[in-house]
């Protein structure tokens, strides 16, 4: 009995020291520890202990000066108006890339243009010129005559993963720039091969007239895509919502390259159809050889299952034909593959990819 007492007395002592304490730290302020403690100022600012509020303000302020707005004039004449020429002018964004006035768009903002028009987010005004353009993914690179420009963030080694959230930026219906936030649905390929949807990235952030050729960003304010456009399809009756698309970040990089160097993207062609071949060998099998194509040169038949290009082993039909793709025209490669269960090789000559 006398040590249960003898605790009660400690724990009494200790609770009212405590309490005195915390009594003389509130009301004597100069008696608090110097430094950062997280338990004193719990105490004497109990607000502190909220959370600050979920934000992509420091991403938007890294990203949004090298998004800039387009606008591009056609000047038509036509019997309805007199024979009077007639100016429209089509919106869309675009992403400064390189700070020596490279320019990222959509083709389809600059289209057969006469006039094009850069305007950034500090109200200067250039004339673009256009120095290319890519019709499978709906890319095109202008030039602006400024140099010391914002530059989007970019790495190089960039990649996305469906749930990641990203951001849109753009001047969608010319209200101005603005963001709109969602997450990666999908991811698709970065090769050159030809496009399709599967290749873009899908989200669900809104994409809206005027947004195409903006940037997609992640939350660190990297660039990740160039958006493009939102999904449509024959049936108008449906109500399709939360399907936009954006160019991956590196192949956008890959098209603007061999823009800025060829003045259009070089493809390579090798003239088949393919399937992919799902067995204890990886590779694709042949389906079908273009006629006088450098696939029927190099004696490639129907049957064969290529497993290897170059020094590449194969995993799969995109695979492959984007290795061919990027591959520069009149380059010799070899090629390996079973015939009737027979490992044999052949050697041949990739040309360009007809526009």
């Amino acid at each position: 009995m006398k040590l249960l007492a003898f605790l009660k007395y400690v724990v009494n002592a200790l609770s009212y020291g405590i309490v005195l304490a915390i009594a003389l730290l509130l009301l004597v302020p100069e008696l608090r520890p110097s430094g950062n403690s997280s338990l004193t100022n719990l105490l004497t600012n109990p607000n502190q202990a909220e959370q600050k509020p979920l934000s992509f303000a420091q991403a938007v302020s890294k990203a949004s000066p090298a998004v800039v707005n387009i606008y591009s004039e056609k000047i038509e004449t036509t019997p309805r108006y007199g024979g009077q020429p007639q100016t429209s002018t089509r919106l869309g964004s675009g992403v400064i890339m390189e700070s020596q006035g490279y320019i990222l768009t959509n083709y389809h903002v600059i289209q057969q243009a006469d006039l094009i028009i850069v305007l950034l987010q500090n109200g200067q005004r250039y004339p673009g010129e256009l120095i290319g353009y890519d019709i499978p993914t709906d890319l095109a690179v202008i030039k602006v005559n400024a140099s010391n420009l914002p530059v989007i963030p970019q790495q190089v080694n960039q990649q996305s993963f469906a749930g990641d959230i990203v951001l849109a930026i753009g001047n969608p219906l010319n209200l101005g720039q603005t963001v709109t936030q969602g997450i990666i649905s999908a991811t698709g390929r970065n090769g050159l091969s030809n496009t399709s949807y599967l290749q873009f990235l899908q989200m669900d952030a809104a994409i809206n007239d005027g947004n195409s050729g903006g940037a997609l960003i992640n939350t660190n304010g990297t660039l990740v895509g160039i958006n493009s456009a939102k999904f449509t399809q024959t049936n108008i009756q449906l109500n399709i919502q939360g399907i936009s698309f954006a160019v991956p970040y590196q192949l956008a990089y890959k098209v603007m390259q061999q823009i800025i160097e060829n003045g259009k993207v070089v493809r390579g062609w090798l003239g088949i159809s393919a399937r992919d071949y799902y067995t204890d060998v990886k590779g694709f099998a042949i389906e079908g050889v273009t006629e006088n194509s450098p696939a029927q040169a190099a004696g490639i038949r129907v049957g064969d299952v290529i497993y290897q290009i170059g020094e590449h082993p194969i995993t799969s039909i995109s695979q492959a034909l984007d290795i061919i793709a990027e591959t520069t025209p009149n380059s010799e490669l070899t090629i390996k593959m079973y015939r009737q269960s027979r490992p044999i090789q052949t050697q041949v000559t990739i040309v360009e990819l007809a526009n």
